[in-house]
């Protein structure tokens, strides 16, 4: 079974951006610039000062972040590897597969940032205490 959860997956992508004397324009296609069909989207946004979000993993929920305004840190960790992604261009994107430990922290003020998700809501597909996901990606979660 091939890991999932290697912090390499987690991949930054640029999204067409088409801009003339009118205003900037980007656009997302499912299977193309996001790497899976897309069952769910959410935004966030009103995030208080000093407040971080996230800090969880899915299991098998994939995640496509994209910082709409405004600027954020997006902290990943696969329970080895660690690394720190700032989103502050609405025509990039974060790829965020499945057992990757996930918060979100440094909000710019007005920051606005939109969720494409692989799946629909369902609790019991989240890691939400992190010893039980460095379980999961260790394997021992029998």
């Amino acid at each position: 079974m091939v890991n999932e959860g290697l912090i390499k997956s987690c991949v930054l992508t640029e999204l067409p951006k088409i801009n003339d004397n009118r205003g900037n324009l980007t656009f997302i296609e499912e299977m193309n610039h996001v790497p899976f069909e897309i069952k769910r989207v959410f935004y966030i946004y009103d995030i208080p000062t000093a407040v971080d979000r996230g800090a969880h993993a899915h299991k098998k929920n994939h995640q496509y972040l994209i910082c709409l305004s405004g600027s954020m840190d997006v902290h990943l960790d696969d329970g080895e590897h660690k690394k720190k992604v700032h989103l502050n261009r609405p025509w990039q994107g974060l790829h965020i597969p499945p057992l990757i430990w996930a918060s979100e922290a440094n909000f710019a003020p007005n920051t606005l940032y939109v969720v494409l998700a692989s799946e629909t809501y369902d609790e019991a597909d989240y890691h939400r205490d992190y010893n039980i996901f460095l379980d999961a990606v260790r394997g021992n979660d029998l």
